[in-house]
């Protein structure tokens, strides 16, 4: 069966229209003649939205209980017995009620997908699982339901509804998106226009990138290798030298001059390891290029122009960035066309731009290299030279005949094979000249002269030293690749070991420090901070006299620490690996920056929080009471022909609204001072049931509203009597707040050892789990609309209460359906007693 087609209809906020043009979609469709139906549409009470509904045939909703609370899904069985031609499908990150199919609406959609029916459906950017983090950082909330990237890029069909953020605003402001008493808390906090502005500029590039990707996929599909200049791409090649920021913010420059231009910075590494960068150079130019909105990548491959030209071909680039050549004139003249020439000719239809930098070459030699051989063994192929040669002539010499000559130039170029293979290009060049004058002055007439009558005794010597120098380039490259392997292992296991060090936070630098001794064989290594403070040390103490300093640097900024070696001297191999451990200390130094930066944020957010509700509190909740108050009170004193009847209503209200506005100083007041931890506590026993019945008379609950099941037997707790009155008041009205009506709570008490516990059962719709701290937390609601019954400081006051008091107060789900608070407290006596009064402060 063929699979159906998917059309997302992507919006960046809520209101922006996704549902009513969806709607508005079906009808077209319905008008051609397609069988369109509603799956499942959600309205959320828009009287337009809901109008559109009309003339379109709506599949029945199927029913499913869960808590004691009937809960409307998507009937997916129905949809699927019906078959139409394409299926309406609204808010497509929904999570399905507990017992159904699917956790998720759009693994439905999947299923009606398979079944070979077109699907048309919603989402908002902010419930796309990739930038889920990035609108928490935008909006300061968490979306907890998402759908996985790759089910939207698999869609067919993207289209973004597209609203500007002010007339987003001037729509909820009229009440068309949400109901007029969450319009001014919408305006104030998601859809500000800062949010608003920064989540359409998210859709909009979220969409940019899955067209950019289907651009790849239909040339990789086509075969197409030719660059289609869509968008500007700049590919900068770093080599790890000190040109590398220069050839940056030139890329950087190149790919700002047009819109949704791209940067990318790509460094070659050879297979043998043996050309590379500075890695220190390396971290810093990775770190400036995502500080310039581009990204950093790294491949392996021996031609290097080769690799630069398929990576900029690969991610569809316009433009490559390299480098003037660092080598010399003379070194160019001897060695040939470097790496820019090399590109300049593949590059094809790919500008490239070679920039010039002081690092630049001049006169400069060709820098030789001394090998790759080890000194010893060096030395020994010298050794082998002066004793294997006269020993081979004194061998030959004794059996020499005319018939001898071809055997013994065989023998002595095996001599100088042997000599190679051992010492290397320079032991085999002196074996080779004087094997050739020792063939020449011993077995070639005249005898006991070195004499080059014969043009062919030339070439056999000319032989010789080429037959050297091959096989000294080959042990030569062998040795290096070895020594690489070597070396790159090492190098491996210890930046892995680095790498990880960073990762676990605070004791990375201890373990980076230790490791580098360990790894370099120093005697010491120490960091010293900015300030003179030690962070950091391994082995011995660094004297004065034989260390060296490295300062650890930060990019764009100064140095901010200082790492000292002390034991012997660093070869060249040494000095590179030492860099790539200070550019990790450098990020791990950065790391701890952040964290404590973090740490700091996150408690002025909190603070802010705080703040900002404690504002809302005050210009919402207290100015309704205190407003309720002055009218009673100006109506009385401005009419002089009211009603006793009126008048007492007056003053009733009056009464009441101050009453109120009493409660609810008295909760900001105990709230702050439970946070202060000064709150005044005067413990002492007290009866746990007389307790519940004095807070059941004080809410004027009778036999129809609680059950009761109270141990006789339980003795006294160790409570402030006041307090845990409180206490219980804002737990029971709570609870009877988010029961059904008709439903009794149930509060019971029982002991457990040290510790007696009131239970307060409700058969409400319960707490998720991931909620359930959220309870306790000032200011918070959760999601309660109604703000009429206080500040929502009930439970974050009761929990301060109970925990000052030494107890606990802890929510439990009801089986069956429900929220359990538990109040435990200890038994009076059961404990050691402590001061009859306390501060929340002194018992912590």
């Amino acid at each position: 069966m063929k699979r159906g087609r998917l059309r997302v209809l992507l919006g960046a906020a809520p209101g922006v229209g996704k549902t009513y043009e969806m709607l508005e979609e079906g009808k077209r469709l319905l008008a051609d003649g397609t069988d369109v139906v509603v799956a499942i549409v959600e309205t959320h009470g828009r009287v337009a939205t809901a109008a559109m509904l009309e003339g379109i045939p709506v599949l029945p909703r199927h029913t499913v209980a869960h808590r004691g609370v009937d809960l409307t899904e998507m009937d997916l069985d129905a949809l699927l017995d019906r078959q139409p031609k394409i299926a309406l499908v609204d808010e497509l990150a929904h999570t399905n009620a507990p017992g159904s199919r699917n956790a998720k609406r759009w693994q439905d959609v999947e299923e009606i997908l398979d079944a070979g029916i077109d699907v048309i459906t919603t989402v908002n950017v902010q419930h796309i699982e990739s930038l889920g983090g990035v609108v928490e950082q935008i909006t300061g909330v968490a979306q907890r339901e998402t759908v996985p990237d790759a089910v939207v890029r698999g869609a067919d069909q993207i289209e973004v509804v597209d609203l500007t953020p002010q007339s987003l605003r001037d729509r909820l402001a009229a009440g068309s998106v949400y109901p007029a008493e969450r319009v001014d808390a919408a305006l104030s906090n998601y859809f500000r226009l800062g949010n608003l502005t920064a989540l359409r500029e998210l859709a909009l590039l979220w969409l940019a990138d899955e067209v950019d990707s289907a651009l790849k996929s239909y040339r990789a599909e086509h075969g197409i290798q030719g660059t289609w200049q869509a968008r500007e791409r700049v590919v900068v090649a770093l080599t790890g030298g000190p040109e590398g920021e220069t050839l940056l913010r030139r890329g950087a420059r190149i790919a700002a001059r047009s819109a949704g231009g791209e940067l990318l910075a790509i460094h070659v590494s050879t297979q043998d390891g043996l050309r590379t960068g500075s890695p220190a150079a390396l971290a810093q130019q990775r770190a400036l290029v995502e500080s310039l909105g581009g990204t950093y990548h790294q491949v392996v491959g021996d031609d290097v122009p080769r690799a630069l030209v398929d990576f900029a071909r690969s991610v569809n680039a316009s433009q490559l960035v390299i480098g003037v050549s660092r080598r010399g004139r003379l070194a160019a003249a001897l060695t040939g066309p470097g790496i820019g020439a090399t590109v300049i000719r593949e590059s094809g239809d790919i500008d490239v731009h070679i920039v010039t930098h002081s690092s630049a070459g001049g006169f400069a030699l060709p820098r030789l290299s001394g090998g790759a051989l080890s000194v010893k063994r060096r030395i020994l192929g010298f050794v082998l030279a002066l004793t294997g040669g006269p020993l081979l002539t004194w061998l030959l010499v004794a059996i020499r005949s005319e018939d001898t000559i071809t055997s013994d130039v065989l023998a002595y170029q095996l001599l100088v094979v042997l000599v190679a293979l051992l010492g290397g290009i320079w032991p085999a060049l002196f074996a080779a000249v004087m094997s050739g004058l020792t063939l020449n002055f011993f077995f070639v007439e005249p005898f006991y002269t070195v004499t080059v009558s014969d043009p062919r005794n030339a070439w056999a010597l000319v032989l010789y030293v080429v037959i050297a120098v091959l096989v000294s380039f080959v042990v030569d490259r062998a040795a290096r690749a070895a020594r690489a392997a070597r070396r790159a292992a090492a190098e491996s296991e210890l930046l892995a070991t680095v790498a990880g060090s960073v990762l676990r936070g605070e004791s990375a630098i201890p373990a980076m420090i230790a490791r580098t001794r360990e790894s370099l064989g120093l005697a010491g290594v120490r960091l010293i901070g900015i300030d003179g403070e030690v962070l950091a040390v391994d082995g011995e103490p660094v004297r004065d006299g034989r260390f060296e300093s490295i300062p650890v640097d930060r990019v764009g900024s100064s140095a901010r620490a200082t790492l000292e070696l002390h034991g012997k001297d660093l070869d060249a191999a040494d000095r590179r690996l030492v860099d790539a451990i200070v550019a990790q200390l450098s990020a791990a130094l950065e790391h701890t920056d952040l964290a404590q930066t973090a740490r700091e944020a996150g408690m002025l957010a909190e603070t802010d929080q705080v703040r900002s509700a404690l504002l809302s509190a005050v210009s919402h909740d207290l100015r309704r009471p205190l407003a309720a108050a002055v009218a009673s009170i100006g109506g009385l004193r401005a009419a002089t022909n009211l009603s006793p009847e009126d008048r007492e209503e007056l003053l009733a209200t009056a009464d009441e609204s101050l009453a109120t506005l009493s409660t609810l100083v008295t909760d900001l007041l105990d709230v702050s001072r439970v946070q202060a931890g000064v709150l005044a506590i005067s413990l002492g026993p007290v009866d746990p049931s007389g307790a519940v019945l004095s807070a059941l008379d004080e809410l004027s609950l009778g036999p129809d509203d609680v059950e009761l099941a109270l141990d006789a037997d339980l003795p006294s707790v160790q409570a402030d009597g006041v307090l845990l009155q409180r206490v219980l008041v804002n737990v029971l009205a709570n609870a009877r707040r988010h029961s059904p009506s008709g439903t009794p709570l149930l509060v019971s008490t029982s002991r457990l050892g040290a510790t007696a516990e009131i239970r307060i059962i409700d058969r409400g719709p319960g707490v998720p789990a991931d909620r359930l701290e959220d309870m306790f937390s000032p200011f918070q609601r959760l999601g309660d609309t109604d703000n009429t019954t206080g500040l929502g400081l009930g439970l974050a006051l009761s929990k301060g209460f109970t925990d000052g008091m030494g107890g606990t107060l802890t929510p439990e789900d009801t089986p069956g359906g429900g929220l359990t608070m538990v109040v435990s407290l200890p038994v009076w006596g059961a404990i050691p007693a402590t001061d009859s009064v306390a501060t929340q402060e002194g018992r912590a």
